[in-house]
């Protein structure tokens, strides 16, 4: 106070209120001055990479190489990451200073032409670039839309899955059954994951709706034929485009790089959307029963039989390589390494060998069919073999399993759960070898 009772100028609080403002911005500047600007930017377009990579389906290899890769041309001078299914921890290094960025997935669709485009990128990378174009490069790639329309993509499904039928014995009128019921099925997973339903609840729904008109188109059909019966070998084939192939897939060959925790994700999701449609399998053959009685081979030649494995191997592949959203091309290729391969599994098993070394065989020569045909980074590998594998996936096996159990026929739903588990083993086992025998960079040890 003043001698003369007024407040003095230093004890006003508007004034301490201004310095106070001043002292916050004083120290905001110091704190800008001071932030590493040019390593946050670098830091945020290498996970942004990481991120297009993770949610477009690829393993987790490949989505910390190609980070690894950005950052180098970024002229950062370390990086490391962590990378599981669902997020991505990154740690990028200039000198003495360091940032750490975490980013979550929550995408767990596949996009094959946009893993194709990311891998492009990361093969054909300057020896320095800026952020600006990484970040146009990568604004290109996520900008493509899908190369077909959602219509084609669920008939897509429906050609996959009817090709299925064929290989499963299905009759003419079951194979056409299949194709509707597997196409609308499509169509409604698509439908609800563009509305970012929960994934278990999208795969019930899809599934109870192709199982659903599998079995009404067959009513229909009995309608106006004597002793038609709803066979397994049609009412399975109507789910599998269902089949979470590069989960399983990827999950292996990240379980073979010792990359565990990522592997151990793929594989429980790939188990858990699995189960998902097997619950709506199962319910609705409560309400119709199945016949599960084994068809033989249609009454043919040797040689109209191979043609006919070969031309619905090959249509299966085409089927579920243009679901992925492959192109043209891309997907051709994988049809015609799909209808070698399944062609002379099935021959095989048809002259008595036993299913899992024919499978084991036939998976090997897919990896390296595939290796061979995507040289030089044309296309991804892991575009090329999981949609050859995939018409090799045991699934009236599957379901025969399930159906003893039901029953209570514990010995008999054992047997089958460990012939399609071995099956199963045998794909992941001929596409591992195969990585370990055709990509010198993956069966290092030196970085994983």
């Amino acid at each position: 106070m003043r001698e003369d009772g007024r407040v003095s100028d230093i004890d006003d609080p508007d004034d301490e209120s201004q310095d106070g403002d001043e002292r916050v911005r004083a120290a905001f500047e110091m704190e800008e001055s001071l932030e590493p600007v040019s390593l946050i930017e670098q830091s945020r377009v290498v996970i942004r990479t990481g991120q297009l990579m993770l949610a477009a389906g690829t393993a987790s290899y490949r989505v910390r190489q190609a980070m690894r890769a950005v950052a180098a041309a970024l002229g950062v001078d370390h990086h490391a990451n962590h990378v599981s299914m669902t997020d991505i921890a990154a740690t990028s290094h200039r000198g003495r200073i360091f940032r750490t960025e975490v980013a979550e997935n929550t995408s767990f669709a596949v996009n094959a032409d946009r893993l194709a485009g990311l891998d492009r990128m990361r093969r054909t990378l300057p020896a320095r670039t800026t952020p600006e174009e990484v970040n146009r490069a990568l604004d290109a790639i996520e900008g493509r839309g899908p190369l077909y329309p959602g219509v084609a993509n669920s008939a897509f499904a429906g050609f996959a899955c009817a090709a299925f039928a064929v290989l499963n014995h299905a009759h003419a009128w079951e194979v056409a059954a299949v194709f509707i019921a597997a196409a609308l099925g499509q169509w409604t997973r698509r439908a609800l994951a563009h509305r970012h339903f929960n994934a278990f609840g999208t795969t019930m729904a899809a599934a109870a709706v192709s199982t659903g008109l599998y079995v009404l188109a067959i009513a229909g059909i009995g309608l106006g034929v004597d002793q038609v019966e709803t066979h397994a070998a049609g009412y399975i084939s109507s789910v599998l485009y269902l089949l979470p192939g590069f989960a399983l897939i990827t999950g292996a060959l990240d379980m073979a790089k010792m990359d565990l925790q990522a592997g151990i994700q793929r594989i429980a999701f790939g188990t858990m959307i699995t189960m998902a449609a097997g619950v709506s399998v199962w319910l609705f053959a409560l309400i119709e029963p199945l016949s599960t009685a084994s068809r033989p081979d249609a009454d043919v030649s040797s040689l109209v039989q191979v043609v006919v494995w070969a031309a619905a191997s090959g249509i299966g592949v085409l089927g579920f390589a243009l679901m992925f959203n492959s192109p043209w091309r891309m997907a051709a290729i994988a049809a015609g390494i799909g209808a070698i391969a399944n062609t002379g599994r099935l021959l095989a098993v048809d002259r008595d060998a036993p299913v899992q070394a024919a499978t084991a065989v036939a998976c090997l020569v897919v990896g390296v069919l595939a290796a061979g045909a995507a040289g030089r980074g044309r296309f991804p590998v892991i575009t090329l073999s999981v949609p050859a594998v995939l018409v090799m996936i045991p699934g009236v096996a599957a379901h025969e399993a399930l159906v003893s159990l039901n029953a209570g026929q514990y010995t008999a739903a054992t047997a089958g759960v460990l012939e399609v588990t071995l099956v199963v083993l045998a794909i992941m086992v001929g596409l591992v070898v195969a990585k370990l025998l055709t990509d010198r960079e993956w069966a290092s040890t030196a970085t994983r």
